[in-house]
């Protein structure tokens, strides 16, 4: 699972490194980004710009949008086969743009929260899926789920699972290839690039920001 992550960069390093044109938007940098909340995504349908969806997808379909705080995951093993995610699959996938996300180590005194991220400390894009969903006035609300992936050696004594990461080179394959090409792109990461830092248990609420959250303790 992936509930929580984070991306610190400012806007004009946001862009510079995804390669994107300047969105109509103004972004934060943001240390504790939680599902429903809206955030920067490259879809296929415009590869070259940031916008913005909520997190938590709501399939086309959907009746009730609060389907979306159950289906901020899509499992990669079962994507191209679930009525949620099948046709966004073929149609509709996405990146969203991050610096590192958190998962929860389970120790003897309670869970304690690791900000995973790449030792360069460059942006990387998490794999995901969009929907563009209508209410009964006709109203659009545009959301992502993230995709996970069992996780690598270094991610085991975490969680069961990762999310996808889509390194550089295959960005374009990701966003605009077939679905074949796309779902062997949902494995794990390699491990060696990676690392896993402890941080501060302020985290586990949503309600607190700031960079401070991800002052190290101790290396994973």
């Amino acid at each position: 699972m992936c509930g929580r992550y984070s991306i610190t960069e400012d806007l004009d390093v946001i862009i510079d490194q995804l390669n994107v044109d300047l969105p109509d938007f103004d972004f934060e940098p943001r240390y504790n980004i939680a599902p429903s909340q809206r955030l920067p995504v490259i879809t296929n349908e415009a590869p070259g710009q940031l916008a913005l969806h909520k997190w938590g997808l709501v399939p086309f379909w959907a009746k009730d949008p609060k389907i979306g705080y159950k289906l901020i995951n899509a499992r990669g093993e079962t994507i191209a086969q679930k009525q949620s995610f099948r046709e966004a699959t073929k149609k509709r996938r996405c990146l969203i743009p991050a610096d590192g996300f958190y998962e929860w180590k389970k120790t003897a005194t309670g869970k304690q929260p690791h900000h995973i991220r790449l030792k360069s400390r460059e942006i990387m894009t998490l794999g995901g899926l969009w929907e563009t969903w209508k209410d009964a006035e006709g109203k659009e609300t545009r959301t992502f789920t993230i995709i996970t992936t069992t996780p690598n050696e270094m991610m085991v004594d975490l969680h069961d699972r990762m999310p996808v990461i889509i390194p550089p080179e295959d960005r374009q394959l990701w966003l605009e290839g077939s679905v074949e090409e796309a779902l062997a792109l949902v494995k794990p990461y390699p491990s060696a690039p990676m690392e896993a830092v402890r941080v501060s248990t302020r985290v586990n609420s949503p309600r607190n920001e700031g960079p401070e959250l991800l002052k190290p303790d101790t290396l994973f």
